[in-house]
């Protein structure tokens, strides 16, 4: 079907990390729903629960402890259309800008810090926090806190960028950021407060990535290290090593890893005034990555 090949064309491009990110919450979304309805058709819908029960993150230390991975599978799962396409929205729309000025690679691991966060968050408060053990069984799912976490990283990164709302018109990120948060709050005592705490876990990390990201320091690079590690498992692929031995001339300092240039003051000058003039938007990648170095001083 060409379906199925368009969805294994997206996963096999490696600049495509927000479109994969997408897909997988959609997959994961239709999965369950189909299997939904053929448990309902079958009448053995009463073990759909036991279905969830493998994606959904509990309160319960112990049952976190039977199934680790609902750490990070809750937050691919939703269970609501409106849930799920508002969270997908955010994702498309911020998860867009963060990975033009920051790249695949910090996009996810942004998106999976944001949910571990958001988990962690999630745990604590509903087992140290008396007045939440109230709510027996408490479980959390949907991608919220990671999203989250990319919206108040883009607002960190880029407080003054503008987005044109309907019916609002333009309006700036770090506004965005503040409701979202703000919202959040509300939920924790109007009948969410699993889902409002974990999106606080996601906000701050969202936060701390972009200024320990400014001063330096990648917090992502654990992440991709996994990532990388389990994808050289996938592909059956060993990593090689090349070392080149240079008899005739002494070798250069190496530059540090990852690490690029800084650009001249005359450069984020031109920039500056290209802003003034044009709006943020106007600028190119390159320009964009430019003013993101100078910020790193």
């Amino acid at each position: 079907m060409s379906i199925v090949n368009d969805i294994r064309t997206a996963f096999s491009r490696r600049d495509n990390a927000l479109n994969q990110l997408l897909l997988i919450n959609v997959l994961v979304f239709v999965g369950l729903v189909v299997m939904k309805a053929i448990m309902f058709l079958t009448g053995t819908d009463a073990y759909y629960e036991n279905v969830l029960r493998q994606f959904q993150l509990p309160a319960e230390p112990a049952a976190v402890l039977r199934h680790p991975w609902t750490l990070l599978t809750y937050a691919f799962t939703h269970e609501g259309f409106f849930h799920i396409l508002f969270n997908l929205l955010n994702l498309y729309w911020f998860g867009a800008l963060v990975r033009e000025y920051l790249g695949d690679k910090r996009l996810v691991s942004l998106y999976i810090l944001g949910a571990l966060a958001g988990a962690v968050l999630f745990l604590l408060a509903f087992n140290l926090i008396p007045a939440l053990r109230i709510y027996p069984n408490v479980s959390v799912v949907g991608a919220s806190a990671a999203v989250t976490a990319i919206i108040m990283a883009a607002a960190t990164l880029l407080p003054e960028y503008t987005f044109n709302l309907f019916l609002f018109g333009p309006v700036r990120i770090k506004y965005i950021a503040a409701v979202v948060i703000l919202l959040s709050i509300i939920a924790i005592n109007q009948g969410n407060p699993g889902g409002g705490i974990a999106h606080i876990g996601g906000a701050i990390i969202g936060f701390l990535f972009i200024k320990q990201l400014q001063a330096g320091r990648d917090l992502g690079r654990p992440v991709q290290a996994v990532g990388e590690f389990v994808g050289g498992l996938l592909s059956g692929r060993p990593r090689l090593r090349v070392t080149h031995r240079n008899t005739t001339a002494p070798a250069a300092a190496p530059a540090k890893k990852g690490t690029l240039p800084k650009p001249e003051q005359d450069e984020i000058d031109v920039i500056l005034d290209k802003i003034s003039r044009s709006g943020y938007e106007s600028l190119s990648k390159d320009e964009k990555q430019k003013l993101f170095r100078a910020s790193q001083k």
